[in-house]
């Protein structure tokens, strides 16, 4: 059941929401700038707000849905979603648990373990808890080389490899200085980084062909992400069928378990002995052109703009309650 029939895209008063104060409020703009263009090259009514120096409660009046192209803490976590809940104003993609669950890396793992789906092995930095027995649990449970990276962040912002303890402690010393609260520590996995999309077509959940990077470079960083000389792309991935198909697989299993809506981000390593373990899901994709998103839409036959319209419209497909 839907909350109300699906409007005429063209009668709407479509916000592109983006910017905010996360650590990842560049690539926000650039997602929200893109979608913009692109609704108003397709003749439709679009604006875009920086949610700096737009408050949400200036929206009510001015739009008639929200298509949210923010990014990390504040904006991907729940918290702008609970707002619009509360505002009566229609939006795009997963609601406040979804969001919440996708954003919190240590609560996505532990539900995926609970689905015996293969996630690495990670460790919590509790700042109440001291270095060095942070340091000791990791050395009795995880073994080195590891990763360190934020509970809730994306970008691969303020992360980095320790490959002995004394590289990790120079990592812990250093995220003090960091926008991020809490850390995390995962067993590092050596693989190919791969993603694998899921948009809603018609109220019809698509999976999108895996998305496969190569790069040569440490791991796949913020720098690779952004810098295209840093990097090789396939897409459809050139990795065995079997492997993509269970990314596929696994990618549908996760949307149902966090209860995401829309549009869905899931990534993946692969492993040279076979191993697919999954990392993280991204209830708000990035949407710029060049991004992972658009970069399997394009490879599934669905130009950049329908896509963006697609996810438009799935503001009007959430079911009638949705947590």
């Amino acid at each position: 059941m839907t909350t109300t029939t699906s409007p005429d895209i063209a009668t709407l008063r479509i916000g592109v929401l983006c910017g905010g104060n996360s650590p990842e409020r560049p690539g926000s703009i650039a997602s929200g700038e893109a979608a913009t263009k692109a609704l108003a090259e397709a003749g439709l009514t679009a604006e875009l707000f920086d949610l700096v120096d737009t408050p949400l409660s200036m929206l009510r009046e001015r739009i008639d849905v929200a298509l949210l192209g923010l990014h990390g803490l504040g904006g991907e976590d729940g918290k702008v979603q609970g707002a619009l809940e509360t505002a009566g104003i229609p939006y795009t993609g997963s609601g406040v648990m979804a969001s919440a669950i996708g954003m919190h890396k240590p609560t996505f793992k532990t539900l995926a373990v609970r689905e015996c789906i293969d996630t690495p092995r990670w460790v919590m930095v509790h700042p109440q808890v001291t270095l060095e027995s942070t340091l000791s649990a990791v050395r009795n449970t995880l073994g080195y080389p590891v990763f360190l990276k934020p509970s809730s962040g994306g970008g691969s912002l303020a992360a980095g490899i320790a490959r002995d303890e004394a590289e990790l402690r120079e990592l812990l010393t250093g995220v003090r200085q960091q926008p991020y609260a809490e850390y995390m520590i995962e067993e590092y996995v050596k693989g190919i980084p791969c993603t694998v999309g899921l948009v809603e077509v018609d109220g019809h959940m698509h999976t999108l062909p895996v998305h496969q990077v190569e790069t040569e470079r440490e791991f796949y960083d913020y720098t690779a992400k952004h810098d295209p000389t840093q990097r090789v792309e396939h897409c459809p991935a050139i990795l065995p069928p079997p492997v993509t198909e269970s990314m596929q697989y696994l990618a549908r299993r996760v949307l149902h378990m966090i209860g995401a809506h829309g549009v869905l981000r899931v990534d993946f390593l692969a492993a040279a002995n076979g191993r697919v373990t999954l990392l993280e899901a991204n209830t708000l994709p990035g949407l710029s052109r060049r991004g992972n998103l658009a970069t399997m839409a394009k490879a599934a036959g669905i130009p950049y703009a329908t896509l963006v319209q697609h996810i438009v419209m799935t503001a009007f497909t959430k079911p009638a309650y949705l947590p």
